[in-house]
């Protein structure tokens, strides 16, 4: 496989995963929330260490998810 399409694969799972957090978040299910949460943080850290996103770019997104999360209460 080319490398193109494995990292438009990798940014499109991050993008799934984001768009599920925030349908929970828009739901009020804490539950399903941290477990999408979880499931981002999973994809960030996989695409950051294959070098697809950089890991400062990561990591600041997952902190940024992390609060929209701890939001809910």
């Amino acid at each position: 496989m080319h490398r193109r399409v494995i990292n438009r694969m990798r940014k499109s799972r991050i993008k799934t995963a984001e768009k599920h957090l925030t349908e929970q978040i828009e739901t009020d299910n804490s539950e399903g929330a941290k477990a999408a949460l979880s499931k981002c943080f999973s994809e960030y850290d996989q695409a950051a260490k294959k070098g697809t996103v950089h890991k400062s770019k990561a990591n600041r997104r997952k902190q940024r998810l992390a609060i929209s999360v701890a939001k809910m209460g």
